[in-house]
């Protein structure tokens, strides 16, 4: 089950995973073995952890494919074909995929990482429950289901104290190069975005097996955030918006399904590829990508740590995973036509935006250049687009009302930040998701939209309401695990940010389990909130989630003119 070597890349932090609880580091919870829980698949059982603090059982570790080591690096995933008898322990998370970035500092990493996670309320073995599946972000480069900010517990947990009670699953995929590696070898060979290839083999094994978990396979929802969110889009779209039975529903955060960034940067892959080839001295080799497989890891992965070689490799558009672009398949309808949640923060792009932006002219600079979110706008498209996002004292991101009037933004933010985070905001990920309700709303098909307006401890006064800024409330993480500082240290606001989790947490579980989040208003819990209405072609409605109040509904129509147009041109972009 476990990959014989392990390892640190970009020099990162190694700690044993024999420090790490069963919840990701959740301290005050201890397993027991006393109670433990057999599951049984197609392959063989497994024996998990009953955790009596919360009264679960978990399966943590469980392979769903072949490891992707040696000859299978660079390849689609193989089902899992192996067989046993007797128990095997799942007992353990497994490693993360090899990722770069911030986000993988401290967790033991390999190519052998192709598993997921099961967490089940106790005494629901046989009940059949709903299933939310969990897709983490990252960007496609970094993440994983050990982080600790991603514990399915509490979220459960809550599920069942309002009488929704539900399982969920947390799956990993190979990340940066090694999920997502690009140029005209790796097409040729058919292996390209075998991140989200990874993920629709996870999706196959939670339909077969899932049941002997005491899961229900008829209803499955997926469920991301990020690069998570965008995974759950490309699901939907999966050759050219084919059904295979593998989920309900949907819920996508902060990444609908028209995805962020261009999906046709074939030739500056070629470009990145060829070095690649050369630097790991693969140049002579009658088949390249059978050299490059062929490197041990730590000789592969120092090429990959030169310049930009592990970053910027991302899905593309192949003809057959990912049909054609995005927004031509929202357009004609070609995506599964099953129950969303689509939304995003207030201040979405504040975090992620170009700095410094101290001038109207830099800001357009920006957007005539080429890069990871979109392509070199055109000069006429450009002139438009500022029209439609000046620089003003009334407009931009966070707003004036927000920061309690106007104010000189410190380096590195510059004095055109609102005015480009506004553009990049609606760029990036406002104008898909208001675009993704559309569409389901033209077909018919349910959509529940919402923005997210409330400030957590984490984020600064610059930043507003945030990319992220959801993410505890929705996991009900009151405790702040894998936060500093906790979100919900904030004073005398604490009490009504609590309220606000549970208030989201609840319409989750409520639409896992019934397609409806109003299934739950508060019940149990001394909070109430909006009716959260359908996104409709004649009404088009978001809840807004915001502790000062709990919740309100809107109108979808703020900065119209300047998403609608971004949405129009959308194959300018890339996507």
């Amino acid at each position: 089950m476990w990959c014989p070597a392990f390892y640190a890349v970009n020099k990162m932090e190694i700690i044993n995973l024999s420090t790490l609880t069963v919840l990701g580091n959740v301290q005050a919870t201890q397993p027991s073995l006393d109670n433990s829980p057999i599951a049984t698949t197609r392959n063989g059982s497994y024996k998990g952890i009953y955790l009596a603090q919360y009264n679960q059982d978990l399966f943590l570790g469980v392979p769903y494919a072949h490891p992707p080591i040696e000859t299978r690096r660079f390849r689609d995933p193989a089902h899992l074909t192996i067989n046993w008898t007797g128990e095997r322990p799942a007992t353990k998370y497994a490693f993360e995929c090899i990722g770069y970035g911030g986000d993988q500092k401290g967790y033991l990493q390999s190519e052998d990482c192709l598993y997921l996670n099961v967490v089940r309320p106790h005494g629901f073995e046989n009940e059949a429950l709903p299933v939310l599946v969990w897709i983490h972000g990252g960007g496609f480069r970094q993440g994983g289901t050990v982080d600790r900010r991603y514990n399915l517990t509490f979220i459960v947990d809550n599920s069942v104290n309002i009488s929704k009670p539900m399982m969920a699953v947390s799956i990993a995929y190979r990340l940066g190069p090694f999920g997502f590696f690009n140029g005209d070898d790796v097409a040729a060979e058919g292996a390209l975005n075998l991140g989200l290839k990874d993920q629709r083999l996870a999706l196959h094994w939670i339909q077969e097996n899932i049941s002997g978990f005491g899961g229900d396979p008829r209803k499955v929802t997926i469920y991301g955030q990020s690069a998570g969110s965008e995974s759950v889009g490309y699901h939907l779209r999966a050759f050219n918006g084919r059904d295979d039975d593998l989920f309900r529903a949907g819920i996508m955060e902060s990444g609908p399904v028209i995805p962020q960034g261009p999906l046709n940067l074939t030739a500056s892959y070629q470009s990145k590829y060829e070095s690649i080839v050369a630097e790991a001295g693969c140049s002579q080799a009658e088949k390249k990508l059978d050299c490059l497989r062929a490197l041990p890891f730590t000789v592969l992965n120092n090429v990959l740590n030169q310049t930009d070689y592990n970053t910027g490799w991302e899905p593309t558009v192949d003809g057959d995973f990912v049909a054609r672009y995005p927004s031509q398949q929202v357009e004609d309808g070609s995506f599964v036509r099953v129950p969303i949640i689509a939304g995003t923060t207030t201040d979405e792009g504040s975090t992620q935006s170009p700095k410094p932006v101290n001038t109207t002219a830099e800001l357009r600079s920006w957007m005539n250049t080429s890069s990871s979110y979109q392509l070199g706008l055109p000069d006429p498209l450009i002139n438009t687009l500022l029209t439609l996002y000046p620089n003003t004292s009334t407009f931009g991101i966070p707003s004036s009302s927000e920061l309690g009037g106007n104010v000189t933004f410190p380096q590195p933010y510059g004095a055109a930040f609102r005015q480009s985070a506004a553009y990049f905001t609606d760029q990036v990920f406002t104008a898909s998701r208001r675009r993704t309700c559309e569409a389901w709303a033209a077909h018919n098909v349910s959509a529940y939209c919402y923005r997210f307006n409330t400030k957590p401890a984490t984020s600064t006064w610059v930043e507003g309401v945030a990319h992220f800024s959801d993410v505890a409330f929705i996991f009900n993480n009151l405790e702040g695990y894998g936060y500093s500082p906790n979100p919900f240290d904030v004073g005398n606001l604490t009490e009504s940010y609590i309220l606000l989790s549970y208030l989201m947490a609840g319409s989750w579980a409520s639409f896992v389990a019934d397609l409806d989040p109003n299934g739950w208003t508060g019940r149990g819990r001394n909070a109430t909130r909006a009716d959260w209405p359908l996104y409709t072609v004649d009404r088009p409605l978001n809840i807004v989630w915001d502790a000062n109040v709990t919740s309100y509904v809107e109108a979808d129509d703020w900065r119209k003119e300047g998403i609608a147009l971004i949405n129009e041109v959308a194959l300018a972009y890339g996507r």
